[in-house]
């Protein structure tokens, strides 16, 4: 998963977006990095590359758990 204590830390300290990149496996890496990690914004590409997961099936989940997401 993403590392969430490093992008707290780092959304804390600044006033500027901070993106979350790198380690998204699953769903419910974006998920706590969204919300514990306080990130504003998270990316990922080779959790849709094996077709494991899609973009509309993340967007989903995020919703079912109450984070906004662009439609």
């Amino acid at each position: 998963g993403f590392d969430c204590d490093l992008t707290r830390a780092v959304s804390r300290a600044t006033r500027i977006p901070v993106i979350a990149s790198g380690g998204a496996g699953e769903p419910e890496h974006f998920l706590r990095v969204l919300t514990d990690g306080e990130a504003d914004a998270a990316l990922a590409a080779s959790i849709f590359h094996f077709g494991t997961y899609t973009v509309a099936s993340l967007k989903e989940y995020l919703d079912k758990h109450g984070v906004a997401v662009r439609v």
